[in-house]
């Protein structure tokens, strides 16, 4: 769910990660990892609640959160309050990073920390697989000869990257500019606060968010072939956003884009 300056959280359990925590999901209380695009409540003041859900379901295992390091001290600090609050331990393994570091998360899958342009320490993250193939003259090779050569040691694989997600929000329009290689994700979500008139777009870059004006700009240059938009205001009701991206967007554009909002009502 993302509305806003009010929750944003998204589960992708293709991946086992769950992105902000705005509002805990108990779909994604088994989750391995948690990224943190920033500290701002809508993104983080549901992490307590996560956490205490984790617990009920009988997952003990602390959670690893990815987060900007700016902010990691803070962070534990109030959580450190909470778990007097709680009388419970709310365990998290904190990773803090910083632009351009790169976290393994596990053998094949490796998150990317991307610059964002926010009023506070934050960042975007870019998942990208790693595809072990054998080399072309090895393919001939029966399977216990291949596993007695990569036991001895031989070099018998090429490995490729697969961008398989980019996560952008909060941040100004420039994050593309700056970071263009999230653009190659197989899906990238990323931030459309405001969709038309109702907000200008000078407002929007006033408080750092992106308008639907600046990606029909570039719609030449949106190559992924999935864009997910999120972070809607809640200037909108969610029955209005499809219709707005049917009337505004090149139809090129609109044919790779989805609205992530809910049908109904704004929950909560």
């Amino acid at each position: 769910m993302s509305l806003g300056g009010v929750y944003t959280s998204l589960h992708v359990p293709e991946l086992d990660c769950v992105f902000d925590v705005g509002i805990a999901l108990r779909s994604a209380s088994a989750v391995g990892t948690l990224l943190l695009s920033h500290g701002h409540a809508d993104h983080v003041g549901a992490l307590m609640t996560f956490l205490g859900a984790r617990a009920l379901h009988g997952n003990r295992r602390p959670l690893r959160v990815l987060m900007p390091a700016e902010i990691v001290d803070d962070l534990m600090a109030g959580l450190a309050a909470m778990t007097r609050l709680q009388r419970w331990p709310l365990d998290v393994e904190p990773i803090g990073l910083s632009p351009g570091d790169v976290y393994w998360l596990r053998k094949d899958l490796a998150v990317r920390a991307i610059k964002t342009f926010h009023p506070v320490p934050s960042l975007g993250y870019l998942l990208a697989r790693r595809i072990d193939k054998l080399r072309p003259e090895f393919l001939g090779l029966p399977g216990p000869e291949i596993a007695r050569r990569r036991a001895a040691g031989e070099d018998l694989f090429t490995s490729t990257e697969r961008r398989e997600l980019a996560y952008l929000t909060d941040t100004l329009v420039q994050v593309l500019d700056h970071s263009p290689e999230v653009l190659d994700a197989r899906v990238v979500i990323l931030e459309a606060t405001f969709l038309d008139e109702r907000k200008s777009l000078a407002a929007a870059r006033a408080g750092c968010h992106i308008h639907l004006d600046e990606l029909i700009a570039r719609a030449d240059s949106l190559t992924t072939p999935n864009l997910v938009l999120m972070h809607v205001s809640q200037l909108y009701h969610p029955d209005e956003v499809v219709p707005i991206l049917d009337a505004r967007l090149p139809p090129g554009l609109r044919a790779r884009t989805q609205a992530f909002v809910p049908t109904g009502p704004w929950p909560g």
